[in-house]
């Protein structure tokens, strides 16, 4: 499953985290123990950490540092990627829409309607 957590979000995390922020790291580790079938305990086995921390986490009234966040996830059987991709936004220079224009003057070019019957060059015969 994939997580709404960007890598601002993961930023965040070591400086200070928005109680928002917070609500969705404690959620994404809730879940992802949950998805896991794991006990917190068995969790917290897996990843070097107490029981009594992971709860915290989940609770939100403790924040994890990223590597720690990254180790629970990783000890519920998660993979971890990065995707890392620019943002577009007009104070960086790119103009906005202009992917969006060219995706749209591309479909321009497909025909509207769709033949109900398939026209296919004929085959000469193997002979």
């Amino acid at each position: 499953m994939t997580y709404g957590i960007q890598l601002d979000t993961i930023n965040c995390m070591i400086k200070q985290p928005s109680s928002r922020t917070e609500q969705r790291i404690a959620d994404t580790l809730r879940d992802t123990r949950l998805r896991a079938g794991l006990s917190l305990r068995e969790l917290g086995r897996r990843a070097g950490t107490s029981h009594a921390t992971l709860l915290a986490y989940e609770r939100a009234t403790k924040v994890p540092t990223t590597t720690t966040f990254f180790r629970i996830l990783e000890a519920a059987g998660n993979a971890v990627d990065l995707n890392i991709q620019p943002r577009i936004r007009v104070r960086d220079g790119i103009p906005r829409g202009e992917e969006l224009i060219a995706v749209l003057e591309l479909a321009e070019q497909f025909p509207a309607k769709v033949a109900r019957r398939l026209q296919l060059p004929r085959l000469a015969d193997a002979g």
